[in-house]
């Protein structure tokens, strides 16, 4: 079992203060996560930094950790620079980057990026099938949907060959699915509650049977929102305000999946997810990040598993 914890990214404007933001990271080095991970949300309320520029301050305050983003919605992205841009950091970090990869679902604002709607699934998979190509390959040639190259090299390579660990997010089976045809990993959402993690997971290890492919090859992760505090009560209250800070409204289901009491609960909660087949853990807290990993160090890491 690994243990991962959340890069911050909420900040207002003139709020990010950058000795705070290094020491938290050398903390959570000096406590043993084994990687810190952002999240992307491009458009929105809540404000949020973006991810791969947090990654790479984050490359620059630490040593050690793996440094990742859960996940880049890639479908908004052109997988020319995105490429360009992970191969950089890896580059950047010798070789610590994990990258996460997910269609967004039909809610995005497509109109925004230019995106058509009706083809946002075959756009991510021609995008992710590309930027492979740039990573692995000499020279490109591509006459795609959406994306054509002719020849083109991209250079530098990522430094981890062939390229950085490339998780999925996904929910629904056919997103399962393609999750083990195309990436190296299952990434579960924050937002899904154990009992749909756990049946996700079910759906993962058929595929990846029917594929001939060992499940120790292809680990399985799962966010965890989380709030310690000796009074459960206000725990709650103060996540669920959070949360519909980060997505603009009340939503029971994301609430429900939340993990937010004493550490006691906490810790029977992500024994339950453990168990559902998650053999890395990535804690985000909503509020009091720094205190909170504390807490999570102190008084639920030592009683896991």
């Amino acid at each position: 079992m690994k243990f991962a914890i959340a890069i911050p990214q909420f900040y207002a404007d003139g709020e990010f203060d950058p000795a705070a933001f290094r020491e938290y990271l050398a903390r959570a080095e000096e406590l043993g996560f084994d990687s810190a991970w952002t999240q992307e949300s491009t458009l929105g309320a809540s404000p949020q930094l973006s991810p791969i520029e947090a990654m790479t301050f984050a490359a620059a305050c630490t040593e050690r950790m793996r440094l990742g983003c859960v996940v880049f919605v890639s479908t908004l992205h052109s997988p020319v620079h995105l490429a360009k841009s992970l191969a950089t950091l890896d580059q950047l970090s010798r070789g610590r980057i994990e990258v996460g990869v997910g269609t967004g679902g039909r809610g995005r604002p497509f109109g925004a990026f230019g995106v058509d709607p009706a083809r946002y699934v075959a756009r991510f998979t021609e995008g992710v099938t590309l930027m492979k190509a740039l990573w692995t390959e000499p020279r490109v040639t591509s006459d795609g949907e959406f994306w054509q190259l002719e020849n083109a090299p991209m250079e530098p390579k990522p430094f981890q060959k062939p390229y950085p660990p490339l998780w999925f997010g996904a929910a629904s089976e056919p997103a399962l699915r393609r999750a083990v045809r195309m990436g190296d990993g299952f990434f579960g959402a924050g937002s899904s509650p154990t009992d749909r993690f756990a049946e996700q997971v079910r759906i993962v290890r058929r595929a990846l049977a029917a594929a001939g492919r060992a499940a120790d090859s292809f680990p399985i992760a799962k966010r965890v929102y989380v709030a310690i505090d000796d009074d459960a009560e206000r725990a709650r209250a103060r996540t669920n305000a959070a949360l519909e800070g980060i997505y603009g409204h009340r939503v029971p289901a994301i609430e429900a999946a939340a993990f937010a009491g004493t550490a006691a609960d906490c810790v029977r909660e992500v024994n339950q997810v453990a168990a559902a087949g998650a053999e890395l853990i990535l804690f985000t807290a909503l509020f009091d990040q720094r205190e909170q990993m504390e807490q999570l160090a102190a008084a639920v890491l030592p009683k896991l598993g």
